[in-house]
């Protein structure tokens, strides 16, 4: 979480909660350079985000040969502009070891319009071995009939974090069911 000297990243990382993450904070000049590096060693990882949030900026400090250019944030706007127009593979070499950081350009949009429900359980490996005892047509939904999810929940099989896995697969699903309903010729 990059440039927490311009917002209190809290409430935004909650929606971490409960998840095996780590996540490092860094202010302008305030970067944990070597506890990053000692993370990346022996992986390959892609930085991604808007434009302006400090992706290149880190990738540089990281990797001092990179020279990824850099811009400044509209402090009108608070938007960044597009100063990365290619995605790069830098090598990592640390104390530790070594690893791949993977600078890319900033998002403009994003959509999915190419998922559907089957693809979004199988992003949660856990829930996906347990939802194949559903029924076939298994909307895996708070109200649906016999489903292997609820029933495991029920029975506190899931854990702490596994129900919180499954809260979260449901929300993703229901919006997409919730689509499908707003959809035109529906």
């Amino acid at each position: 979480m990059t440039k927490t000297d311009i917002a209190d990243p809290s409430e935004f990382l909650t929606h971490f909660d409960g998840l095996d993450l780590r996540v490092f904070t860094s202010a302008q000049d305030e970067m944990p350079i070597d506890e990053i590096g000692e993370a990346l060693v022996g992986h390959s990882t892609v930085f991604v985000g808007h434009s302006g949030v400090g992706k290149s900026t880190l990738v540089n400090a990281l990797v001092p040969t990179a020279g990824r250019a850099t811009g400044h944030v509209n402090q009108v706007t608070g938007r960044g502009r597009h100063t990365s127009s290619s995605t790069v593979s830098l090598r990592y070499e640390g104390t530790h070891g070594t690893g791949w950081v993977i600078d890319t350009p900033g998002v403009r949009s994003f959509g999915l319009g190419h998922v559907n429900p089957d693809n979004i359980l199988a992003a949660f490996t856990e829930l996906a071995v347990i939802a194949q005892d559903c029924p076939r047509g298994c909307t895996h939904l708070a109200d649906a009939p016999d489903c292997a999810l609820i029933e495991a929940a029920e029975r506190g099989e899931l854990g702490e974090t596994g129900r919180a896995r499954l809260d979260s697969l449901q929300r993703l699903l229901q919006t997409f069911a919730d689509k499908a309903e707003q959809a035109p010729g529906r």
